[in-house]
């Protein structure tokens, strides 16, 4: 399994939509493209002084089905228009990390 993480930030007021524009259209649209091998989305939400700070964190098969999504270029970062208008600025490259252990405590 290979987790894709990626970093936008947006203002405190902008928040909010941007969060919205990710649960009900992105990650909908991401999950309505059936692609072999994507195994799901995390998002997470971070308060920061200034501004606030959103990581996804996409799980896949392999890299394969990186490409599937993201595209030859892989690790380049997959950033809708919609999404580019509400943040101030984001990572342009995703990393891709090899998951080594799938556990945790409940």
């Amino acid at each position: 399994m290979i987790s894709r993480i990626w970093h936008g930030y947006t203002t405190k007021e902008k928040a909010d939509t941007y969060e919205g524009l990710l649960q009900k259209e992105i990650f909908v649209g991401i999950a309505n493209k059936k692609i072999e091998g994507y195994r799901g989305i995390q998002l997470l939400r971070r308060e920061l002084p200034a501004e606030t700070e959103f990581i996804t964190i996409m799980w896949f098969d392999s890299v394969v089905s990186i490409r599937k999504f993201a595209g030859e270029d892989y690790e380049k970062a997959v950033v809708p228009d919609a999404a580019q208008k509400v943040l101030s600025h984001y990572d342009q490259v995703s990393a891709h990390y090899i998951v080594k252990t799938d556990e945790y405590s409940r």
